[in-house]
């Protein structure tokens, strides 16, 4: 499943050269996202704060670097219990999975 998860991301961005890979894991009561690139991927922790907002994920410990490459490693919960039920993992990644291929849309305009 991590295998498929990383290739669905490096698929999703496979027309940008920025090839972030992505891991969703089940953590406590929560999940554990950890997302990754070589490139700085300017911009792309706005539209992953984003998600996280529609999600209705609380960030309760996290680490982020921009600079030289991307690296986010975030443990979060849902912050609605009924809404926690119905929230999965696979719901998480396929809302970084969108966040990521709205970052790479925006970045192909810019450029």
């Amino acid at each position: 499943m991590n295998l498929q998860t990383i290739a669905s991301a490096q698929t999703s961005t496979s027309h940008n050269p920025f090839s972030v890979q992505l891991k969703v894991e089940a953590h406590e009561e929560g999940f554990l996202i950890k997302m990754f690139s070589e490139k700085s991927c300017s911009g792309l922790l706005v539209f992953v704060l984003e998600a996280f907002e529609e999600l209705g994920l609380d960030v309760h410990q996290a680490r982020v670097s921009c600079s030289d490459n991307f690296l986010l490693e975030a443990v979060g919960t849902i912050n609605d219990n009924q809404s926690a039920e119905q929230k999965d993992v696979g719901v998480v990644k396929e809302a970084m999975l969108q966040a990521i291929q709205n970052w790479s849309e925006v970045s192909q305009q810019q450029e």
